[in-house]
């Protein structure tokens, strides 16, 4: 139950940044995204381990995705604070991805070629999702951007499970969270 709880935790906060930078309303989109986060973390077992992972996957996610912007595979439309780093809102989507790799993604830990996989997919599918809602433009080239994004996130998507992984100590288990998430039986 935990696994799903964090997956729409995420999805929530997802929407909530992506619709905030395409709808100009940024405040609001981290502001629930910051929400769910501290909520996940009160609800977390793993509550430090957790904050490290989401620092450092927020770092890691402003620096691939200012090189991004800075090479010409997409932009922001609106919502950037420098015309080289993306909208907040879009920083703080790494924080929220880093809390799924323990919960509703920890069937990635130890597996970094399915990280790979995943990321190959997942991570240009995002933001094609993105660019349907107004939230950023793929550039000219779109098929070459689309194989760039997908490069970066097959290397991303293993690296952050490593990083995950070396937290816990090698624990593969899905964590947790403290209070069991489940409907009463009559």
């Amino acid at each position: 139950m935990s696994a799903w709880f964090n997956l729409v935790l995420y999805q929530i906060g997802w929407f909530a940044c992506v619709l905030g930078v395409a709808w100009n309303s940024q405040c609001i989109g981290v502001g629930v995204a910051l929400c769910l986060f501290a909520l996940h973390l009160v609800l977390a077992t793993d509550a430090a381990d957790q904050i490290k992972l989401a620092m450092t996957a927020t770092i890691f996610g402003l620096v691939v995705d200012s090189v991004q912007i800075r090479a010409g595979v997409f932009a922001f439309p609106r919502g950037t604070v420098v015309d080289w780093l993306p909208p907040p809102g879009i920083s703080i989507l790494w924080l929220q991805f880093a809390t799924t790799f323990r919960y509703s993604m920890s069937w990635l830990s130890k597996r970094y070629v399915a990280g790979a996989c995943f990321g190959l997919i997942g991570g240009p599918l995002a933001y094609f999702a993105g660019e349907r809602l107004g939230a950023v433009e793929l550039l000219p080239l779109r098929l070459v951007n689309f194989a760039v994004l997908g490069l970066v996130w097959s290397l991303s998507v293993p690296l952050l499970v490593f990083l995950s992984d070396r937290e816990t100590g090698g624990v593969t288990t899905e964590a947790r969270y403290r209070y069991p998430l489940r409907a009463r039986r009559e």
